[in-house]
């Protein structure tokens, strides 16, 4: 029996069945610090800028898809008076993906500010999910996030849906022809394609 009304998730196959998988809010907090890490690399004097863009650009048009997808509409059935709050974060997104589509050394100061915002907002909403529904669905949520993340876009995509059904349909036909782009050019698109910063 679920703790709170989510987004529909495949049925679970018998009672007392826990799944296996990390939680949707483990997850989002983790990519948050990996996103923070990079930015700071990216920041730094010792930044390699083409490379640490082009991986950037790929993390958040994936983890914002993802997010879109799973996270924002269980929180949005989860808490319903965090609802303005949701629509909020997805205007947020669309800004954040349109100055990621033009990113370049000069916009990337307002890039960090938008993600760092970014950051904290969806940060206190995982922390508020996280109280009212319980670990199985968190963990079968999680599971969800990271399926539409290997299919998220690895572009900025501002213009295509941002809320389900629509959004779990483009999103990934969309996906399919970044891949491809990103196969053809050789494009950088994980943080384990970048060289490892140098240590102190």
């Amino acid at each position: 029996m679920s703790a709170v009304s989510l987004p529909p998730l495949p049925p679970t196959p018998e009672e007392g069945y826990r799944p296996g998988g990390r939680s949707i809010a483990d997850i989002v907090d983790r990519e948050h610090q990996q996103l923070l890490t990079l930015l700071d690399q990216l920041t730094g004097p010792d930044a390699a800028p083409q490379e640490g863009l082009a991986v950037l650009t790929a993390a958040l048009s994936r983890h914002l898809s993802a997010e879109e997808q799973y996270l924002l509409p269980a929180v949005r059935a989860a808490l319903p008076d965090a609802a303005e709050r949701v629509d909020a974060e997805i205007n947020a997104d669309a800004a954040l993906l349109a100055t990621l589509k033009a990113l370049s050394d000069e916009t990337l100061t307002e890039v960090v500010e938008r993600v760092r915002r970014h950051v904290d907002r969806v940060g206190a909403l995982v922390a508020e999910l996280r109280a009212v529904a319980t670990e199985e669905e968190l963990i079968r949520l999680g599971n969800r996030l990271e399926i539409a993340e290997e299919a998220a876009p690895t572009r900025p995509h501002p213009g295509t849906p941002a809320t389900p059904p629509w959004n779990r349909i483009v999103e990934p036909a969309v996906g399919v022809v970044d891949k491809v782009r990103d196969v053809v050019t050789r494009r950088p698109t994980y943080l384990a394609d970048l060289p490892e910063p140098p240590r102190d």
